[in-house]
């Protein structure tokens, strides 16, 4: 009975080793936080990069600045000055906007007045995109 004895012990003193493993896995996963926080503002330098790049000015396009001379049609809504076409453009809506003309339920359209008839080549409402096309027409 007494070789009985010592064989009851040593299982006993397993179970101590068992929970030193079970202690490094925690050890283990804060290194590995550490990687991933390592990682993130690595992220952030190329970010900062991208913001030191300087701004270039556009130049605005010499053909739109050119000055043109619009119709009689169109001199009575915008004068009969010549003007660039960004200026042609800005004073047409200024005349729509005015008078009201753009449609109550869908303001891509524009309501043809008198002077803004001949202008749309006798049509009572057009598209905002089909306009420009059409005062193009009266430009030279």
């Amino acid at each position: 009975m007494a070789a009985k004895k010592p064989a009851a012990k040593k299982p006993a003193a397993k179970k101590p080793a068992a929970k030193k493993p079970a202690a490094k896995k925690p050890a283990a996963k804060k290194p590995a936080a550490k990687k991933a926080a390592a990682k993130k503002p690595a992220a952030k330098k190329p970010a900062a990069k991208k913001a030191a790049k300087p701004k270039v000015k556009r130049k605005p396009n010499a053909a739109f600045m050119k000055p043109m001379m619009p119709s009689a049609a169109l001199g009575a809504v915008v004068g009969t000055a010549p003007l660039p076409r960004t200026e042609v453009t800005s004073k047409i809506w200024a005349y729509i906007k005015k008078n009201n003309l753009q449609d109550k339920l869908n303001r891509r359209m524009i309501n043809a007045d008198a002077k803004l008839s001949p202008i749309f080549g006798g049509k009572k409402q057009v598209s905002m995109f089909e306009m420009t096309k059409l005062v193009s027409n009266h430009l030279k």
